[in-house]
């Protein structure tokens, strides 16, 4: 393979330090001859996989190197215009480009047609084709003097090169006779010339000087071709004397023998891999020759010749050829074992063949090489590496950050295994993606997070299933210490061996189901992906049928297709509901639009959801219609919701699980929108409803109020109420405190309206009775409840008062929402003046004397507050602005 290429360039060594290499006995013979053309082949390269070949003769032709037969057909075209001069293939071993007199074609190497072409530009014989390392331009050299670059992909002519109109970077006067041929080294610094004279020059093209002594003139005839190995180690000289000769870059040696031909030798080339050299000649002819086995008698071995097999090693690595780099990287040790290059080779190698504990160790000897160089600079590269236990503790760290909102347990779904964290984590620090990643990164620093984080958020991604429970469903103790594959396919294991092998065909380790790795951690917001298995929903079936399935109607549903970012819905077949094969059904428009219609959810939410305790009045609403095997359940299928952390306590009865649920949001938030409710009330705290559907009715909305009308109410009450009293009130309920509720009882801050009159009205509805009722400064109004009233008037007092209460909600005072993620600093306002103080009370006037929800409460013999509960929404109004004015009785009661 790539034996040849070090070994000349061995040689080149060698010759540098006044070595003799010793002399050949055996002529060198070609591994290959090939005769497929009637005329000279003036031109050869090589395809970038180094298997094929394009000659150039009478006509252009592609070869398979290994087996020496033609590949396709021959390339039309060129006998028109007598044969093809010059050949290049592109970077992307696409396109091939052939010369055929002062005609230019581009041909599809697969299609072995003309895509462009001929291109007209020059005129006369064009001798070079070079394309662009992007493939987009195309070179070509020609005997009238020009050089020309053309787009590669349309074929437009784009600038044409002349001495006239050129300006040179150097003018160098190299040679007495023509030059044949100009190869650049691989570095791009040096330029490599032959000539009609029979010699060779090195240019050095940062100032155009030559550099060194010319080479040697070993041949007797003109020069006509130059190629040079990828390493940029030696050349390689084709010759009218029937040779082709190769020469070290450094010594400018010759090295070994010539290699002989029965006629002239006009074009040359080297493989991209270094392991073989093509020759054509004057006969229609091209040899392969195999530069190992032609010049291993000019090899002798030296310890500073590991570089040359470290440069291989290097080739072969970048070819995947993990085997031959290795053992490449095995000869650099054993000529240089105090480098620490050899070592660095090997590990690379090591991590090709997946032999990753060979690799730590090879790497812990690199480093200890690399602290124990003599050379300072040596040792400074120290610093290019990260420790393997450094590594190791930031994957261990960014693990637990990455469990820390995952379930306790999850299913592997390679294995089939349930694994708690231990064997999760042990899992992936003997996975080829944990060694893989150690080792790629302890060859660059600084450590890069960044890689971590990503590898370990993609392997330890989780898939949840969300679905509806069934008899018989496998518990933890079914499947613990087994195959889940391997159990007997029926009854619902079906279910959970099909969700596993459909996560796993998603590219997903890790599986769970609430059946089996229940935990209080199923945490549906941060899966992967959620699958929505629907039982009842029959193949190909239609839209609606999601929105009838029994899954629509479950409690716990509501966050397990609400807070995944990713869900895919799937028929009972476990085909793909609607067909739809997107990789997200959040993003189907019509699986969104049908579960809108049928649960109330808005499609924001169901696209964008954001768990927290915002909106709680409509996030409610949405769960007030679903049902839940076990009656607790209902409050804590809305824990996830709510992201509230509270103990599931079953056995608690449902109205104080849900009681604990509402008392955490509003003393978490202070929202007090979670008391609009009609119904009974809860035996956990009077203020909460018993039964999740007191919230099915929507929330009660305030009739608008344009800003116009708001401006003409407020230039009113200019003129009738005094400033000072404006601002007072304002001031006083902008420092009113938050809703305080622990241990079921609630202080709730409000406007109070002490009841004057409660007298039953006539007629009933059976249990319920429906009174009229006055309160100072309201308008009257009517309240049914099942409770019974005490009745009294101004002439029948009673000893217990009643109140009627407007609930302080702080968003009337206009004021930033501190919460809202949408509001930047830029929108917070300034500390008012005056003005703007009275202009903030004036527009609070306005909004106290509109319609809102009250509530009525009782006072009990301790002086706390029980609310009276009410089968209808109990809808209060001041009497006009003065009543509004006088709305000074500011209380917090505290209700039971």
């Amino acid at each position: 393979m790539l034996g040849g290429v070090l070994d000349i360039a061995k040689t080149a060594y060698l010759a540098v330090r006044g070595f003799e290499t010793s002399e050949q006995t055996t002529q060198p013979t070609p591994t290959r001859t090939i005769s497929g053309h009637t005329r000279t082949v003036s031109a050869i390269a090589f395809f970038k996989d180094s298997r094929r070949v394009v000659s150039g003769s009478d006509i252009a032709r592609i070869w398979d190197i290994e087996k020496g037969t033609l590949v396709g057909t021959p390339f039309g075209g060129h006998r028109l215009y007598q044969g093809s001069y010059a050949v290049a293939v592109s970077q992307d071993d696409r396109r091939v480009a052939s010369s055929a007199h002062d005609k230019i074609f581009i041909w599809d190497v697969e299609e072995l047609k003309i895509v462009l072409g001929p291109l007209v530009g020059h005129k006369n014989t064009v001798e070079s084709l070079c394309f662009s390392p992007d493939d987009k331009r195309l070179a070509s050299g020609s005997f009238d003097g020009t050089v020309i670059i053309w787009d590669a992909e349309t074929g437009a002519l784009l600038s044409t090169l002349r001495t006239d109109n050129t300006e040179f970077l150097f003018d160098i006067f190299a040679y007495h006779d023509w030059v044949d041929s100009v190869v650049w080294s691989p570095d791009s610094q040096q330029l490599v010339s032959a000539s009609a004279d029979k010699t060779i020059k090195c240019w050095d093209l940062s100032n155009g000087t030559p550099i060194g002594q010319q080479y040697c003139t070993g041949h007797t005839h003109n020069i006509n071709s130059l190629a040079i190995s990828s390493d940029g180690s030696f050349i390689a000289t084709a010759s009218s004397d029937k040779t082709v000769r190769l020469w070290s870059t450094k010594s400018h040696q010759q090295i070994g023998q010539a290699l002989e031909h029965t006629a002239r030798v006009v074009s040359v080339a080297i493989s991209p891999s270094g392991e073989l050299l093509a020759s054509g000649d004057w006969k229609g002819n091209f040899q392969l020759w195999s530069i190992e086995s032609t010049l291993s008698a000019a090899f002798e071995m030296d310890s500073s010749y590991d570089v040359y097999f470290a440069h291989r090693s290097k080739v072969k690595l970048g070819q995947k050829l993990y085997a031959e780099a290795l053992s490449d990287a095995e000869k650099v040790i054993e000529l240089n074992p105090s480098s620490h290059l050899g070592y660095e080779l090997k590990h690379a190698a090591l991590r090709g063949v997946q032999r990753y504990d060979d690799a730590s160790q090879t790497f812990t000897i690199m480093l200890s090489k690399l602290d124990d160089a003599p050379d300072p600079q040596i040792r400074q590269l120290r610093q290019q590496y990260v420790s393997q236990s450094e590594v190791e503790n930031a994957i261990r760290r960014t693990i637990h950050a990455q469990l820390e909102n995952a379930p306790l347990r999850l299913i592997n779904t390679i294995t089939g295994h349930i694994c708690d964290r231990d064997a999760q984590v042990n899992a992936f620090m003997e996975s080829t993606e944990y060694k893989e990643l150690l080792h790629s990164l302890v060859m660059h620093a600084p450590l890069q997070m960044e890689l971590i984080k990503e590898a370990v958020a993609k392997y330890f991604s989780w898939v949840m299933l969300s679905h509806r429970w069934e008899r018989m469903e496998p518990l933890l103790h079914d499947i613990q210490d087994w195959d889940i594959y391997n159990l007997s396919a029926v009854g619902t294991v079906v279910k959970l061996q099909k969700f596993c092998k459909v996560a796993r065909d998603a590219g997903h380790h890790w599986a769970w189901s609430d059946t089996c790795c229940i935990d209080q951690n199923n945490n549906y917001h941060y899966s992967a992906l959620t699958i929505v298995y629907l039982s009842d929903v029959p193949t190909s079936s239609e839209s609606g049928a999601l929105a009838n399935s029994i899954w629509n109607m479950r409690g716990w549903t509501v966050q397990e297709f609400l807070a995944p970012k990713i869900d895919l819905f799937y028929q009972a077949d476990w085909t793909l509901y609607l067909g739809n094969h997107s990789h997200n059904h959040k993003e189907s428009v019509n699986i969104m639009r049908e579960l809108e219609h049928s649960t109330g959810i808005n499609a924001r939410a169901l696209v964008d959801f954001r768990p927290g305790t915002r909106d709680a009045r409509e996030k409610l609403q949405w769960a007030s219609n679903r049902d839940t095997t076990r009656e607790e359940d209902i409050a804590y299928s809305l824990f996830g919701i709510f992201d509230v952390n509270l103990p599931v306590i079953y056995g608690e009865k449902r109205q104080k699980a849900l009681g604990r649920l509402l008392q955490e949001i509003i003393a978490h938030s202070g929202d007090i929108t979670a008391l609009d409710w009609v119904g009974q009330s809860s035996n956990f705290n009077s203020c909460l409803p018993a039964d999740i559907s007191s919230y099915k009715a929507p929330s009660y909305t305030l009739p608008s109020l344009s800003e116009d009308e708001m401006q003409d109410s407020v230039s009113t009450l200019r003129n009738t109420v005094a400033m000072e009293l404006a601002s007072n009130l304002y001031t006083l309920l902008e420092n009113i405190s938050v809703p305080r509720f622990a241990n079921a009882r609630l202080q709730l801050p409000c406007i109070a309206f002490p009841l004057t009159e409660v007298r039953r009205s006539t007629g009933g509805d059976g249990d319920k009775f429906t009174y009229e009722v006055k309160a100072d400064g309201l308008q009257d109004l009517l309240v049914t409840t099942e409770d019974k009233l005490v009745q009294f008037s101004p002439a029948r007092r009673t000893r217990q008062s009643f109140l009627l209460i407007r609930p302080w909600n702080r968003y009337d005072l206009e004021l930033v929402d501190f919460t809202d993620e949408s509001q930047s600093v830029d929108d917070w306002p300034d500390e008012p003046g005056d003005d703007e103080l009275v202009t903030r009370g004036l527009r609070l006037l306005v909004r106290l004397a509109r319609p809102f929800g009250a509530l009525l409460l009782a006072q009990q013999r301790g002086g706390e507050y029980k609310r009276i509960a009410s089968d209808n929404e109990i809808i209060a109004q001041a009497r006009d602005i003065a009543s509004a004015v006088d709305m000074m009785d500011i209380r917090t009661p505290e209700i039971l």
